[in-house]
């Protein structure tokens, strides 16, 4: 069912758009589409975006469109979603250790491999392989199982080399499952600031991969795949020789915070494409007040920015947020927000607003359901 947004019609104009909405910049995020698969054809490496940052059927289908191998999704609900939609490859990139929950992910698995399809998982405990065996032995297939090492994140994954070897073994040795090969993301890399910081931290993920490697080498096992990395390293992680596949995502509509990175020479430059449009509701002497808050954009990376005008965003509510700058902007104006991280905002909202020919004069051209909104399981 396609959501709807207020006052959002296809074919009318941008300053139809009822506030505060979510808006995608059609242009500028094809041309982010097209710069990141132009990317990874030119490294040689897969490239199977983050669905959980858009939750968008439709955007994974131009994704694949695109060169894409397939998604990677964080809940099972996600890969549920997904495979609704369509989406034939999708690598659940995350633990799961609830029996119901892998039920669920063995019923998608066996419903993606009935139509040519795949469905991955990582594991990071000898639990996780010993429940996910059993879930799969309900269906009729195997299922291909990344093992999740610690590359810096201090999140989940186990320790690269022997560890890892012993839940390699652990997958190999068990019934249903296939052992995929090595998920090694560092997401608390993905922000550092400064280019060589960034390259510091990724060297000592190579590294920790290639200790793995080289452990399940001397075992007689081979890890086929090292899938990973993000909007932030992804150039790096290319280049190393050791990654197949990329898991960037953001790089579709880069948000406030991705911005404040420093740019690598090596990466192609992405621009802003998702926004939100709200209007100015409240005027006094040294602030204005607009009507998106915190039910609008999401702010754990920080408040908005917003877009082309000397005015900073101060202070947010539930439902407002106060604006200070040199000149204000005048009651009942429109303007655009840049939201801090994009993930998270994204789920606020049944549906996105496709607009045409940028956010000054252009259409509506499509309303962009956020399909996945809300799937947290």
């Amino acid at each position: 069912m396609m959501a709807s947004v207020p006052s959002a019609r296809v074919g009318a104009g941008v300053e139809t758009i009822d506030t505060p909405a979510l808006v995608i910049d059609l242009d500028a995020m094809e041309r982010n589409l097209r710069r990141m698969a132009e990317f990874a054809r030119a490294h040689r490496v897969a490239l199977r975006p983050h669905a959980k940052m858009h939750k968008s059927v439709d955007l994974a289908r131009r994704q694949l469109a695109a060169g894409a191998v397939g998604v990677c999704v964080q809940k099972t609900a996600e890969a549920e979603v997904m495979a609704d939609g369509g989406i034939d490859d999708i690598f659940l990139s995350n633990q799961v250790v609830s029996v119901s929950k892998l039920a669920r992910v063995a019923t998608v698995a066996h419903r993606l491999a009935r139509r040519g399809g795949r469905l991955s998982i990582a594991v990071d405990s000898p639990l996780g392989i010993e429940l996910l065996s059993g879930a799969m032995a309900a269906v009729d297939i195997d299922i291909d199982v990344f093992v999740e090492i610690d590359v810096g994140q201090g999140r989940c994954g186990v320790a690269p080399g022997e560890p890892a070897l012993a839940l390699a073994r652990r997958i190999a040795a068990a019934p249903k499952l296939r052992f995929g090969g090595l998920q090694a993301y560092h997401g608390g890399a993905q922000h550092v600031r400064a280019v060589q910081d960034r390259r510091e931290r990724i060297a000592r993920v190579v590294a920790a991969v290639g200790r793995t490697q080289a452990v399940l080498a001397a075992a007689g096992l081979r890890a086929p795949l090292v899938t990973g990395a993000g909007t932030g390293t992804f150039a790096l992680e290319a280049a190393s020789g050791v990654f197949g596949e990329l898991q960037a995502g953001s790089y579709l509509f880069m948000d406030a915070d991705y911005a404040l990175n420093e740019r690598a020479s090596d990466q192609p430059e992405f621009e802003h494409a998702l926004f939100v449009k709200t209007q100015v509701v409240s005027v006094a002497d040294d602030h204005a007040v607009c009507d998106a808050g915190h039910k609008a954009h999401a702010v754990d990376s920080g408040l908005p920015r917003v877009w082309q005008r000397e005015i900073e965003v101060v202070a947010c509510s539930d439902e407002a947020a106060t604006l200070r700058g040199a000149t204000l902007p005048q009651l009942g104006e429109a303007l655009w927000l840049i939201p801090g991280h994009c993930d998270p905002t994204v789920n606020l909202h049944d549906a996105m607003v496709g607009v045409r020919g940028g956010l000054a004069g252009g259409v509506v051209e499509r309303i962009v359901n956020v399909d996945a909104r809300g799937a947290l399981s």
